[in-house]
């Protein structure tokens, strides 16, 4: 009878876990087809950051309606990975912009957009995996998405030539995308990368989350997160992030960050700028939220990126 006890306990605790480790995956990492396509025009930033609702939504409208051609890859795992290319000069350097978590190229990538098309750039902005028309349902917070950038970027490298001079970018997710990818071995032809509010890794941001979003300690939660990630989605939650990988990136790199951000920690830029070796540079914009520098110092912003971007593709 003892042994029967203790072995319904034990099912029971393991149910339990089970059970925990399923939902946290749905919430940080399933998405479903009904989840894919956010509003673009939905709004995420509360507060004093509503002032730039405007301006967001323009830029949304404008890079909407601009023509574009619909292109596509096929993962190394086999998921179709879609993407708008907009072309403007044959030759121009191409700049890639990765969106973030369950978000889209409209909604995060306006600013970013306007910026290359007025510095002549051709520009290709990538639905990452589970978002947008790109297949998959398991959102990896760049531990596998930083194999989807290099495969965007051989794909450039096919179709455009080997002389094609490469920019990447990214924001939020985006950002921790490509700073992962900085440690790949990138072709030459990726001449710096440019990241605007990442976080330092995976398994930080989400023991943030945790912890100051969902008010459970970290310890007990983030349990549950690695288990769900490896059981239900096949990846581990702590292969790496941003602060190991830039140690061993060969391309110069800009971080940006609001001093307000209220999703991924403002600290976090100062840990990933400061474990980079290299050529760097460090935007902070004063009273930004999460994702809102471009429009909070839209003028300096600018100005520091294009100085940033032009040094770059002129060494």
């Amino acid at each position: 009878m003892p042994f029967l006890i203790l072995g319904g306990v034990l099912l029971l605790i393991l149910t339990v876990a089970l059970c925990a480790a399923r939902w946290v995956f749905g919430k940080a990492f399933y998405a479903p087809d009904h989840k894919k396509m956010a509003d673009p025009r939905d709004f995420y930033s509360q507060g004093k950051d509503a002032v730039h609702k405007n301006a967001l939504v323009a830029l949304v409208d404008e890079l909407e309606h601009k023509p574009f051609e619909a292109v596509s890859i096929i993962s190394r795992d086999g998921l179709k990975l879609t993407g708008r290319y907009y072309h403007t000069a044959d030759g121009a350097p191409l700049k890639f912009i990765f969106h973030g978590w369950r978000s889209n190229v409209l909604r995060d990538c306006g600013g970013g957009a306007k910026m290359a098309f007025d510095s002549g750039y051709n520009l290709l902005l990538v639905n990452q995996r589970a978002h947008g028309d790109s297949d998959g349902n398991v959102i990896t917070f760049g531990i596998k998405e930083k194999y989807d950038c290099l495969d965007w970027i051989n794909y450039a490298v096919d179709r455009f030539g080997k002389d094609v001079r490469i920019i990447l970018g990214g924001i939020s997710m985006g950002a921790a995308t490509v700073l992962m990818a900085s440690a790949l071995d990138l072709p030459e032809n990726v001449k710096c990368i440019s990241a605007d509010c990442g976080y330092t890794s995976p398994e930080a941001i989400i023991r943030k989350v945790c912890r100051e979003d969902m008010g459970i300690p970290d310890w007990l939660g983030f349990p549950f997160v690695r288990l769900g990630a490896r059981l239900f989605g096949k990846f581990s939650i702590m292969d790496g992030g941003a602060v190991e990988a830039v140690k061993h990136a060969k391309v110069p790199l800009m971080i940006m960050h609001g001093d307000e951000d209220d999703f991924v920690p403002f600290s976090m830029c100062h840990e990933i700028f400061d474990a980079i070796p290299g050529e760097k540079t460090l935007l902070t914009a004063q009273n930004a939220g999460h994702g809102m520098s471009y429009f909070v110092e839209t003028e300096r912003y600018q100005k520091t990126l294009r100085e940033f971007e032009s040094k770059a593709l002129n060494r």
